[in-house]
């Protein structure tokens, strides 16, 4: 037996005679049938192929002596903007006040339209660095104030003025920007605070007027990757006829995301649980928004990751080999 032969007799797909062949209509649309469903998974294979899939780990949080980024992006419809503030508490004890970031407060009219725009830093009372309206001692309020507003300039009363000109229009304020602090645990709130006691008192005539009603349009501890999902963005809190204190408990987790490219974004992501605590008339507490953050020391890297060659090989031959065999089956009976 010649080579031919031989290589000849290891051939598994023997072929018939041309004229042992018979060609149906039937079969020709079976096998048209079949050429369309292998196309169609072809095509869905190399999506599948081509598109990337994320892998995540964790470890223990290394970072140190790095800033936090808060971006927040709020509306206020009830307050205008010339009495709200920013501040910021962490662990360490830092208590900053009128804040030296990038923040900006928009007024809004009734329909919240945008009618001026102010940098927040020339708007905050200088004064409030204990908060006083948190700690006020108890005594003869009353008496107190006549005597300090006795004392009260031209330009404070021109801005009580303005204020409660601005509340009686329905003034409302939108507060956007980054916060740029320590990475420890702690809080910032946005509030009445900055104002004076006695002013606050004057404009609002107690507490239980202060409507800090909010939308949070976004709120986020760095950049975005795709598909993240900050858990207060677009969330609304509406007060009527009440008030209170607003507090939100955020746990920040450190989080890498490696793109395909090799490209790493440094951000975090969070999760939050809100509790409200409405105010009475014997609370000796301004209402306000808090936002009390703590960071995990566990950090989590996200890694796009392609699937390899051989991976796709293998199943597009899975599924054309099984589509063919299918098609023969289904034509012989």
């Amino acid at each position: 037996m010649g080579m031919k032969q031989v290589i000849k007799s290891l051939d598994a797909f023997p072929r018939a005679e041309d004229h042992l062949l018979q060609k149906t209509q039937s079969g020709a649309l079976v096998s048209v049938i079949g050429l369309i469903i292998m196309a169609t998974l072809f095509v869905h294979e190399l999506g599948y192929y081509l598109t990337t899939y994320t892998v995540h780990q964790m470890s223990v949080d290394l970072k140190r002596g790095e800033t936090l980024p808060i971006h927040i992006n709020m509306t206020f419809p009830s307050l205008p903007c010339d009495v709200l503030s920013v501040d910021a508490i962490d662990m360490s004890g830092k208590h900053e006040v009128d804040l030296d970031t990038n923040i900006w407060k928009l007024r809004l009219n009734r329909d919240g339209h945008i009618i001026g725009t102010e940098y927040i830093s020339d708007l905050v009372e200088k004064e409030h660095t204990h908060h006083k309206h948190d700690d006020h001692k108890d005594h003869d309020e009353h008496s107190e104030q006549k005597i300090h507003l006795q004392n009260l300039d031209e330009s404070t009363e021109n801005i009580i003025k303005k204020v409660k000109e601005a509340i009686k229009n329905g003034e409302g304020c939108r507060v956007y920007g980054v916060l740029d602090v320590q990475r420890v645990a702690g809080n910032f709130h946005i509030s009445v605070h900055g104002l004076n006691i006695y002013v606050a008192q004057m404009i609002f005539d107690g507490a239980k007027n202060v409507n800090v009603s909010h939308v949070i349009h976004d709120l986020s501890f760095g950049p975005k990757y795709p598909g993240l999902h900050n858990p207060l963005d677009d969330t609304n809190r509406i007060l009527h006829d009440t008030s209170g204190t607003f507090k939100y408990y955020i746990k920040v987790v450190p989080t890498e995301y490696r793109y395909i490219s090799k490209e790493v974004l440094p951000t975090n992501q969070f999760s939050v649980s809100e509790y409200y605590s409405p105010i009475n008339q014997f609370d000796r507490t301004w209402p306000a928004v808090y936002f009390l953050y703590d960071l995990s020391p566990i950090t989590v890297t996200i890694k796009e990751e392609r699937r390899s060659f051989l991976h796709f090989i293998t199943r597009l031959c899975a599924v054309l080999g099984g589509t063919f065999a299918v098609t023969g089956f289904v034509l012989n009976y």
